[in-house]
């Protein structure tokens, strides 16, 4: 399934050297080499309650402004530092979640925006994309559990061989990326009780995907059903000279 959200997003990065010159050593015009390096940042809306919201770093917003259950639809160049990071409705301007956090030059990262009745995070993580590496036949897995209740869910993610990932995450957690084999998989997450969503879905080979479990169990709202959604992070490729992995178009 190539586009599992709502929204024409592509997904994988925002494409064209300007960005992969910006994080991984792209070939640089000799009339720009004061340019500074920057970093990677992909933003979710993950708060059932908010429909509309926007995201800014230290005053500058990011755009256009995200729908509930969309993103930034790829990693978006930011400058790198200690930064405030806030999420806002996109209709008033009022700020609901800040967190700072410290960007590193050419790295990855992801901001998931949670929470639902008036209690709200930013949940900026590293994505660490840097440290795998392509391998054919296989692909990566994470997953953040959005669900605004307090139990802690059954987690299984499985290949056509074997489980990959049973965990029982609280809210907000977010796991690492796991490598898993490409092709078919199924993803399920239950609590026993209002929790219970399942999903097949299909990996391609060297690609990266986020796992989006999100809903508010407890509301009445129709977009308070818990859902399973995700998302490719982008195409790893092995750099032979660098041993180490490049995210490409």
């Amino acid at each position: 399934m190539k586009n599992p959200f709502p929204l024409k997003h592509t997904l994988l990065l925002i494409g064209s050297c300007m960005f992969i010159l910006a994080l991984y050593s792209c070939s640089k015009n000799d009339n720009n080499n004061n340019q500074p390096d920057v970093a990677g940042l992909m933003a979710f809306n993950l708060s059932p309650d908010k429909p509309l919201i926007g995201i800014s770093l230290s005053g500058n917003t990011l755009r256009p402004p995200l729908p509930y259950v969309s993103y930034t639809g790829g990693y978006v160049s930011i400058y790198p530092g200690e930064r405030s990071t806030v999420a806002f409705d996109a209709g008033s301007g009022n700020s609901f979640a800040s967190t700072t956090y410290k960007y590193l030059p050419r790295k990855y990262y992801s901001v998931f925006v949670t929470g639902a009745n008036g209690t709200y995070n930013n949940i900026v993580v590293s994505d660490n994309i840097d440290s795998l590496s392509g391998i054919s036949g296989e692909s990566y897995i994470r997953y953040i559990n959005a669900v605004t209740d307090s139990s802690k869910p059954q987690v299984m993610i499985s290949d056509s061989q074997s489980v990959v990932v049973n965990d029982q995450p609280a809210f907000k957690d977010v796991s690492s990326f796991t490598q898993i084999k490409s092709g078919p998989v199924t993803i399920a997450i239950n609590n026993g009780a209002k929790i219970n969503a399942s999903r097949n879905i299909t990996l391609e080979e060297q690609k990266l995907y986020t796992i989006l479990f999100v809903g508010n169990p407890s509301g009445t709202a129709p977009g308070d059903s818990v859902q399973i959604r995700y998302i490719e992070n982008g195409k790893l490729k092995l750099d032979t000279s660098q041993v180490s992995a490049k995210v490409i178009n």
